[in-house]
């Protein structure tokens, strides 16, 4: 009995909610902040569920570029997915939408000083950031069991192109994961943002070269509809 409490223990103490409970203190208050709005925000049963980092949180247009698809949007700025899976079943746990997106992408930023982003958090390591993002999968099945689930590609942006080798990997272990699962799909985004020259299309940007612009999100939104159409119906 004594081993099988030390093993527990030793789980608990092992897992990676306590490793990165630190770093999740911080965005309390943003979490706080969405889940008043699920008391306040009334939607049917065929809205889709958004969640994730500032790009989400950003998308002010996000009802009118995703129309005829029905939208919640409950994204906070600078979400890394070292804080998000503390948070995850309680962005999750009061919906019941037709879908789950998730878009995350501050876990690797090159270390970029001038990233408003980057919270004096290291980067994480491809395989890291995949592991994470399973557990965030794991815990939104544990309240929805075979909601369609998507996973939304880091883009590729000018202000962390430095790392984009890591960031592309980690896109890649995250793709392969999704391919392997029943009801979690994955939207490739990254040759829609990448210019002939090589280098991510400025023209989607805005003037920090990191979110996207109304263009951009617009982009987006065709690129993120276009996987959903044949998963996901609006009515």
């Amino acid at each position: 009995m004594k081993k099988v409490l030390l093993f527990t223990l030793l789980l608990i103490s092992c897992s990676p909610l306590k490793k990165y409970q630190a770093t999740a203190a911080k965005w309390e208050k943003d979490i706080i902040k969405l889940e008043n709005l699920d008391k306040s925000e009334n939607y049917s049963e065929n809205a889709i569920l958004f969640i994730g980092s500032s790009s989400i949180r950003g998308w002010r247009t996000m009802k009118k570029d995703m129309f005829p698809y029905e939208t919640i949007k409950r994204g906070y700025g600078g979400a890394h997915y070292t804080d998000i899976i503390h948070f995850t079943k309680r962005l999750v746990n009061n919906h019941n939408p037709k879908a789950i997106l998730i878009f995350v992408a501050n876990d690797i930023k090159g270390n970029n000083k001038s990233d408003i982003y980057s919270k004096n958090l290291p980067d994480r390591k491809p395989k890291e950031v995949k592991r994470l993002f399973k557990l965030v999968i794991h815990q939104i099945r544990s309240i929805h069991e075979e909601i369609p689930i998507f996973a939304i590609e880091t883009t590729p942006t000018r202000s962390r192109w430095i790392a984009w080798p890591e960031i592309s990997l980690a896109n890649d272990l995250i793709m392969k994961y999704c391919d392997s699962k029943e009801n979690l799909f994955y939207v490739s985004t990254r040759d829609y943002f990448i210019a002939k020259n090589g280098l991510p299309t400025e023209e989607f940007f805005i003037k920090d070269k990191l979110h996207l612009n109304k263009k951009g999100y617009k982009l987006w939104a065709e690129i993120i509809k276009n996987s959903l159409k044949p998963v996901v119906s609006h009515n």
